[in-house]
């Protein structure tokens, strides 16, 4: 009865075992342990070069800090520097302004006295003594007048109502209206005539000598 048995349920064929199988990578045993050892060749030059470099001293990390914390400082310094610049830059466009817009609302009373200069009204009298005030703290404030017959015209500072020249040389024949600077900013022009050069010295020396004052006539008796 064996050998029925033995042909119904045949024994399995144990598989070929192959080299391969053996070894369990296939062959790739070499590459692996190729691949470990530049691994540990690097792990070993690192470590060779740790130990070559010199440790930093305390004195030399203390003198880094310090080279870092003055440039810091000197950052600060400068930035601060330039912010105190332009502070005071800003505060003093801001007191020229309010200089100008302030002076500008009374050259009409510095055009009246002129008008009052010219009919001789401001040679003597308290009209007189606030003139001089006036004038003196126009002085102060760095604001003068400008435009004299006489005078070179100026597109940039003077403003022509009327031609009279004939000639390429322009000077200026009548003023009527007087122009002021601040310091060395326009603050108004000044309208004029413009006449030719010839006719305006002309005019000048025709014009009459002024009249003595009473000072000028006491002083004259007392000689």
């Amino acid at each position: 009865m064996s050998d029925p048995e033995n042909r119904e349920h045949p024994t399995p064929e144990e598989p070929e075992v192959t080299e391969s199988a053996v070894d369990g990578n296939g062959g790739n045993e070499p590459v692996v342990d190729a691949e470990v050892a530049d691994t540990a060749a690097d792990a070993a030059a690192a470590a060779d070069t740790a130990e070559q470099a010199p440790e930093e001293s305390p004195e030399d990390k203390l003198t880094a800090l310090l080279a870092e914390r003055t440039d810091d400082l000197q950052r600060v310094s400068a930035e601060y520097a330039n912010y105190r610049k332009r502070a005071a830059q800003d505060r003093q466009t801001t007191i020229d302004h309010t200089t100008s817009s302030v002076v500008l609302k009374f050259l009409p009373v510095f055009d009246d006295l002129d008008l009052a200069e010219q009919h001789g009204d401001l040679n003597e009298g308290p009209l007189k003594a606030f003139a001089g005030k006036l004038t003196g703290i126009l002085g102060q404030l760095k604001v003068t007048p400008f435009g004299a017959v006489g005078d070179e015209f100026n597109p940039e500072i003077h403003e022509a109502v009327q031609d009279l020249s004939s000639g390429d040389e322009k000077r200026i024949g009548v003023v009527l209206r007087k122009g002021y600077m601040i310091d060395d900013r326009l603050l108004r022009t000044a309208m004029v005539i413009i006449d030719d050069v010839e006719e305006t010295q002309s005019e000048s020396a025709d014009e009459p000598a002024p009249e003595a004052t009473s000072a000028d006539e006491s002083e004259n008796n007392e000689s």
